[in-house]
């Protein structure tokens, strides 16, 4: 997938989101414009708001993380100061996720600064060019400002749901007779489009990572084949920590962070089981020889990340 196919599709996806968020406000506003259901919305964006600011803190204290001191692993500062320079950024704050599943993940928040983390796995599991790869990608989200964008997007859903959500405890518990099962019903459908939305979200966070890849292919050295390789291999050995990513259930909230998606490792690496032990290349052009399902298109609509074969062939096509 090329950057202005991306570019397009982002833009599209986004005016889908917006545009039909637009809607469903008007509709409310018109049929049950209340101060109560303002003022539920006022509070929904202020507690959205709060936790992407007090966020950091949140995934610093769930993945263990610490900063990493220069001269702990000066080699992999010097690739993040190289590569910040080249994405045109401020270097971010490097810290270390002390959990064994094999990962990177960019976050950050006007309070809190921008952070790139490496799992301590991560550095056990990549050669020092596919972590560069790999970092990459994360400074991609952070010139992109995906953290911001993927909040805002996210703020439309949550705002639906609960406004729904309100209307039907009102017809319930409240006896309204104005409302009746009426407003019930219209809460059920506010929340059938918040599902929706979150549809296009998930799209949208998918589009995100294809233009972080690009973005790695393009200020990395030999990008595509570097990253193809560190993806497949993380993709392999998370799919061997089947306990430890069950243990790990409690960081699902904030798995749309990561490069890959933990909990897809099992059907990802089902493409690339056949070769184990055949090298990183090999590795990576038998994934690219796969077929995608429908299966496989079905799963991925309720994912925050592509296919696995989906995205090496978009990154072979970059090379």
């Amino acid at each position: 997938m090329n950057v202005w196919k991306l570019r397009v599709s982002m833009v599209g996806t986004l005016a889908i989101i917006i545009g039909l968020s637009t809607l469903i406000f008007t509709v409310i506003l018109s049929l049950v414009g209340s101060f109560s259901l303002i003022t539920l919305g006022v509070l929904v964006v202020a507690f959205n708001i709060l936790q992407w600011l007090i966020s950091p803190y949140i995934v610093d204290a769930l993945y263990r993380t610490r900063e990493l001191p220069e001269n702990e692993n000066p080699k992999l500062h010097e690739i993040v100061t190289k590569l910040s320079e080249k994405s045109g950024i401020k270097k971010p704050r490097l810290m270390l996720a002390q959990i064994p599943i094999p990962n990177a993940f960019a976050y950050g928040s006007p309070i809190a600064g921008n952070r790139v983390a490496v799992t301590s796995g991560l550095l056990k599991t990549l050669e020092t060019e596919e972590v560069e790869a790999v970092i990459g990608h994360e400074l991609g989200h952070l010139k992109h400002r995906d953290v911001q964008l993927m909040m805002f997007v996210s703020l439309l859903p949550a705002l639906l749901y609960y406004i729904g959500f309100s209307l039907v405890l009102s017809s319930m518990y409240r006896g309204q007779r104005q409302q009746g099962s009426g407003g019930a019903a219209l809460g059920f459908v506010f929340m059938a489009f918040s599902w929706i939305l979150n549809m296009f979200i998930l799209y949208l966070s998918r589009l995100r990572e294809y233009y972080a890849d690009n973005h790695s292919v393009r200020i990395v050295d030999d990008g595509a084949r570097k990253l193809s390789e560190g993806l497949a291999k993380i993709v392999h050995a998370t799919r061997n920590m089947g306990r430890i990513r069950k243990e790990a259930q409690h960081l699902n909230a904030f798995k749309a962070l990561f490069i890959t998606d933990p909990d897809r490792a099992e059907n990802d690496a089902m493409e690339m089981a056949a070769v184990i032990s055949g090298g990183d290349r090999k590795l990576v052009q038998e994934v690219l020889s796969q077929k995608v399902t429908t299966l496989d298109r079905i799963v991925e609509i309720f994912s925050t990340h592509p296919n696995i074969v989906k995205r090496l062939r978009a990154l072979q096509q970059q090379a």
